[in-house]
């Protein structure tokens, strides 16, 4: 599952955790990523320290074995992690999946975290390189979702996933326990507050979203060209 920052990705990984066949894996090009970058992010060197910092060590385990020999193997993933240093060719072994959100409710979440965020920071670019390659080999559009959507209507949405992926719908992926995972990043102390205090999809707000700040309407004008293109091809329940 290929996202952006802020997109209810750890939410998306607590659903497909709660299924008994699936494994989940949390992030596993992060380590690389702030390793080569050198970006100062919250305990960055306990991040490279305890997760792979290789990416072609990443890339083999990712395309190896399932751990605990589960059927199903939830790979989620940063796409601003994939970095143009990393090769492609590895990704053809995976069933490539996507999520997005709208960029006027993620940005200003994104920047409150990251203030120097630009438009590569969004992962909408390396999305769409991504999702093009997976096109161009399929022959049609993978999955996409929008987060707007599953919060809507988390069973129906999840249930055509599902159904897409070729994997059988649970029910028991529309709740989890609350805290933290074995599963999860070391960063988690740092950004899954909300989450770890969460037991199911948050409700979607029913009023009108804050207006924009002037500030952020130029990289809100970047993005949307990439949201769109994406969000064309978004499932619907």
């Amino acid at each position: 599952m290929w996202s952006g920052p802020r997109n209810i990705s750890t939410a998306l990984m607590r659903s497909f955790g709660s299924r008994a066949d699936t494994t989940v894996c949390d992030e596993p090009l992060y380590a690389h990523y702030l390793a080569v970058t050198g970006l100062p992010h919250p305990g960055r060197d306990e991040v490279i320290a305890a997760h792979e910092p290789d990416w072609r060590r990443a890339a083999a385990w990712l395309t190896g074995p399932v751990p605990h020999g589960r059927p199903v193997w939830y790979q989620k993933h940063m796409a601003h992690h994939l970095l143009p240093v990393i090769e492609r060719a590895w990704l053809d072994s995976l069933t490539n999946t996507f999520l997005v959100r709208d960029p006027a409710a993620m940005l200003p979440s994104l920047v409150a975290k990251t203030p120097d965020a630009g438009l590569a920071d969004t992962g909408l670019p390396q999305q769409c390189e991504l999702f093009d390659r997976v096109s161009d080999r399929l022959g049609r559009a993978p999955p996409v979702i929008d987060a707007s959507d599953v919060l809507a209507n988390p069973a129906g949405l999840l249930a055509r996933l599902c159904r897409e992926l070729g994997i059988a719908w649970d029910a028991a992926m529309l709740s989890w326990a609350p805290g933290r995972r074995e599963t999860d990043g070391v960063w988690a102390k740092h950004w899954y507050h909300a989450v770890e205090a969460s037991t199911g999809f948050q409700a979607p707000e029913t009023a009108a979203p804050p207006s924009l700040p002037a500030a952020l309407d130029g990289l809100h004008e970047q993005c949307l060209p990439y949201y769109q293109r994406l969000r064309a091809y978004r499932l619907q329940a």
